[in-house]
């Protein structure tokens, strides 16, 4: 808790799970006592636009406030949804790890440090990040999309995928495309990374050309996976999604190489 947050104009990130509070649409944003907000439970994570952030858990707020699931504001701007994912990823911090995994000992939040520290044996816990690949392949002018069980309204995506233990992430890339479509991918290039709090993921995202193989889908992981050209794209990832990014950077290449040819 930082001293006087009730008197400042800030942004306000009270969390539960995935899910956030908004007024209008949006991060609310003014005074604590404006909102009714307990002062004494905020945490301050950073700055925005020269205000202070401040994460507090919606258990300590005693209204009812309108809360939404963070994949509903991916149309803010990147740098008011990447504080909003980090106050959700402090907010999954301080509810897993409330007891020490070394000793069995009550964690309480280090707020100099904003990671969950044990009172026994006082060893830090910071936040638990889980390192994921995604990758968009490209076959002459077409792109690898898969649709995923979970997937609703028939969207389809790109392939993505937990990180192993001694693995680099090319490695990754090429074993999640291998595992789930049955292809070989070559020429595989970093394109970006996107936090993910779903709950606390780094996605970092690959651009990759296919090699070989015949497409396969391991239908345990996948409802479907298809080769689409530009002209057939089905429904796709949402704008704001690094996987949307993929998609839009692997189309624009094709048409870019289509026109050069013409030229």
């Amino acid at each position: 808790m930082l001293e006087n947050s009730d008197e400042k104009s800030a942004y306000w990130c009270v969390v539960s799970g995935s899910e956030i509070w908004i007024e209008n649409g949006t991060i609310p944003q003014g005074r604590a006592e404006q909102w009714q907000l307990p002062s004494s439970h905020a945490v301050q994570i950073g700055y925005l636009q020269n205000l202070p952030v401040y994460w507090i858990n919606a258990q300590d707020v005693d209204m009812a406030l309108e809360m939404v699931n963070l994949r509903e504001l991916l149309h803010l701007e990147e740098s008011l949804f990447l504080m909003a994912s980090k106050a959700i990823q402090y907010g999954y911090m301080s509810q897993t790890m409330r007891f020490c995994p070394q000793c069995g000992g009550r964690n309480h939040l280090n707020h100099n440090q904003l990671a969950m520290q044990c009172q026994e044996c006082r060893t830090l816990h910071y936040p638990r990040i889980f390192p994921c690949i995604i990758v968009a392949v490209r076959h002459q002018k077409q792109i690898l999309l898969a649709q995923h069980p979970r997937h609703r309204g028939g969207m389809y995506t790109v392939i993505a995928g937990f990180v192993e233990a001694g693995e680099t992430l090319e490695q990754c890339v090429a074993r999640e495309i291998k595992e789930e479509t049955g292809i070989s991918v070559t020429n595989i290039r970093y394109f970006g990374s996107q936090p993910w709090a779903f709950p606390s993921s780094m996605m970092m995202a690959f651009l990759a050309d296919y090699a070989e193989g015949e497409l396969k889908p391991d239908y345990s992981e996948l409802t479907d996976a298809q080769w689409f050209s530009a002209e057939n794209l089905p429904p796709v990832a949402p704008q704001g999604t690094i996987a949307r990014a993929l998609i839009e950077q692997t189309l624009s290449d094709i048409q870019q190489d289509k026109m050069g040819r013409l030229d």
